[in-house]
């Protein structure tokens, strides 16, 4: 026995926020998985919104500018996440400015991040908060960095773009346009500009103004929904936030035929770069969903619900076409966490609820699998067979069994399951925070050398398929897992909410890395 000489242990080992034995990862992958899942809202167990933040902050310190340039670039472009990539923007410039680096390409990122009107003013909102400068009269002179960035981003927007959002915010549009110095590269350029300036734009033709105006005139909504429709100047979003509103409005059968087409058109979906639980959450207002089991359109003609909900259902199947299937001789097990810490929901505007996204990519990717189990876990472990074609329903149905495992993250117990009933797998995607621990031990598995889950894993890979693949879909950004990813074997981890996690997966799968998209931006 060695009293001097002891056996290394992982410097990266740890407990996670149950107590229980978990890895941490590696800056640049803690910085992904915090940045993918974040809306910068408060989280189940860091209930301070202002905690993710600063641990951005701090890791933005421990990895290369380039990498968190990127990083910025792909939340806003690939997960299509708004307010996380201003704010590390933002912060990778002050970063630099305070310790006095320079990183060409920043202003670059700052342009490439503001991909609405309006975020120019949220960039510069943030920048305030950032730099302590609380007077937003005051801001005076902004750094290189951002001022090149944002004079770029004023030359994407024309003016319908810009009226559509020129607020009343405390700092506003022509604000912007002062302090970026932005130069006219055409007359037309400075005869929009000097509406900015003098808050002459013209007002925007949107659905909000219309159903506004027609409110004030006494105008019948089926009208100017009809209208709006026929103009083809309501975007998909709107489409899809206002499906049920037009049902109610009694929208004739012709113009929800033209929604629908469009919203179904596989190339209007893909421009359209909605997260996946947009689908869901047009499809429970359809239905109706109030409630756990209170669920009835109440308003909404039941035929053109009817029509409404299968066009959903091949909406959000086109989201995400590109997930590359695996065939009948690939054996594929997705498991659902369904525990108390999923459900919070994303921000505080919002009803969606980590537990539906797990539920919903889970049921997604069921969807193009030939040879797959599905199951969900909390306190048990429960295998739950559902048709692949009704990814919308299939989610719903599984939502509104909430509680029947239990509210625990005992996520050992799928992979128990597979190792008591000798079942052969070839791929374990998980859905889930990550937070696991052991309900049934003793408060845990505090003291243990291994997590149960790591423990039944190793053991699976032992004596059932020592090929096997494990895939966690980190959906919460909490920058700990069960089981080592970074050194273990076959074991990967993918963070994010969009239809983009299964472009990695695919990557993964041909041999690459979970962060080789963030690394092949070019800026």
């Amino acid at each position: 026995m060695s009293r001097f000489n002891k056996q290394a242990t992982n410097p990266r080992k740890t407990t996670n926020h149950e107590g229980a034995v978990a890895y941490n990862l590696t800056p640049e992958l803690e910085l992904y998985t915090a940045v993918c899942t974040s809306t910068l809202q408060p989280k189940f167990y860091t209930p301070n919104s202002m905690d993710v933040v600063e641990r951005i902050r701090k890791l933005i310190s421990k990895v290369e500018p380039s990498f968190v340039g990127k990083l910025a670039v792909y939340a806003r472009e690939s997960m299509y996440l708004r307010s996380v990539p201003l704010v590390l923007t933002v912060e990778l410039i002050k970063h630099l400015s305070d310790n006095k680096e320079t990183w060409h390409k920043s202003k670059d990122v700052v342009a490439r991040v503001i991909q609405r009107a309006d975020e120019i003013t949220e960039l510069l909102s943030y920048y305030t908060h950032a730099n302590e400068r609380k007077d937003t009269k005051k801001l005076n002179k902004l750094s290189k960095s951002v001022q090149k960035g944002v004079a770029t981003a004023f030359h994407k927007f024309d003016e319908y773009q810009f009226a559509k959002y020129n607020r009343d915010t405390e700092v506003k549009l022509r604000d912007a346009l002062f302090l970026a110095h932005v130069k006219p590269t055409s007359d037309e350029k400075k005869s929009l500009f000097d509406k900015i300036v003098n808050n002459t734009l013209e007002t925007p033709y949107t659905w909000e103004v219309e159903l506004s105006k027609a409110g004030q005139e006494g105008k019948d909504k089926k009208k100017v929904w009809e209208e709006l429709i026929d103009s083809k100047k309501i975007g998909y979003m709107a489409l899809l936030r206002n499906l049920r509103n037009m049902a109610e409005a009694k929208v004739s059968d012709a113009h929800i035929d033209k929604v629908l087409e469009y919203l179904t058109d596989g190339e209007a979906v893909a421009k359209s770069k909605q997260l996946p639980f947009r689908f869901f959450s047009a499809y429970r207002e359809m239905v109706g969903c109030t409630g756990r089991y209170n669920c009835e359109a109440k308003g909404a003609d039941p035929f053109t619900k009817n029509k409404i909900l299968p066009a959903l259902e091949k909406a959000v199947i086109h989201s995400a076409k590109n997930i590359e299937g695996f065939g009948t001789e690939t054996r594929v097990l997705v498991a659902c966490d369904v525990s108390g810490s999923m459900e919070k929901t994303i921000s505080q505007k919002s009803s969606v609820q980590l537990y539906d996204i797990g539920l919903l990519l889970g049921q997604i990717l069921q969807s193009r699998c030939d040879n797959v189990v599905t199951g969900f876990f909390g306190d048990r472990w429960a295998v739950t067979p559902l048709p692949k074609e009704n990814v919308l329903a299939n989610t719903l149905n599984l939502h509104q069994r909430e509680g029947e495992v239990g509210y625990s993250t005992n996520g050992h117990l799928v992979i128990e399951w597979l190792n008591r009933e000798k079942i052969m797998v070839d791929k374990v995607m998980i859905f889930t925070d990550c937070q696991m621990w052991n309900s049934g031990g003793s408060w845990g598995n505090r003291g243990s050398s291994k997590s149960d889950f790591e423990r039944e894993w190793n053991l699976f890979r032992k004596d059932i398929n020592p090929d096997a693949r494990l895939y966690l879909f980190d959906l919460n950004g909490y920058g700990n897992t069960p089981i080592d990813v970074v050194h273990g074997k076959n074991i990967y981890l993918i963070s994010g909410w969009s239809q983009e996690i299964f472009k990695v997966l695919a990557h993964i799968e041909k041999g690459g890395d979970s962060l080789d998209k963030i690394k092949e931006i070019s800026i």
